[in-house]
């Protein structure tokens, strides 16, 4: 099956996908409201992380259901299959890879899917607070 945009058209649209989300944003905003304080996108990182602590070697990731392949609501773009197929499992690699890092560094790492912060925004807030403030008190016992 062919593309129905034109080379150009496709570009335009892919380019205009920002590296930061709706989902994220609004994350982020709500941890920074109840006073937790991080870096966002932190480029010289490993795997520029969505959300990191370093203090407390925490990082967060938030996973489009699309593009690290979700198992629930991951689909196959229809057309030019070869090259959808080897740039998500790319992606799918990759966070491997970066999890393994982190592990092997002794950071503390969550994985958040797209899909659960848009069933329950706010469990979402809670489990990421309960995640942060376990590895807090955690630090403060071994100071």
């Amino acid at each position: 099956m062919t593309d129905k945009m034109s080379k150009e058209n496709r570009s335009k649209t892919m380019k205009s996908i920002r590296s930061q989300s709706e989902l994220e944003n609004s994350i982020t905003k709500e941890l920074w409201i109840r006073g937790y304080r991080f870096r966002k996108n932190v480029k010289t990182m490993y795997g520029k992380p969505d959300i990191s602590i370093q203090k407390y070697k925490i990082v967060i990731f938030i996973d489009s259901c699309f593009w690290h392949v979700c198992p629930i609501h991951g689909n196959q773009p229809k057309s030019n299959l070869e090259y959808w197929e080897k740039k998500l499992l790319r992606n799918q690699q990759r966070d491997i890879e970066v999890n393994e890092y982190y592990s092997s560094h002794g950071w503390n790492i969550k994985r958040i899917w797209e899909h659960e912060i848009k069933k329950d925004f706010y469990g979402v807030i809670e489990d990421i607070s309960n995640f942060i403030d376990k590895i807090k008190k955690e630090n403060q016992k071994q100071l």
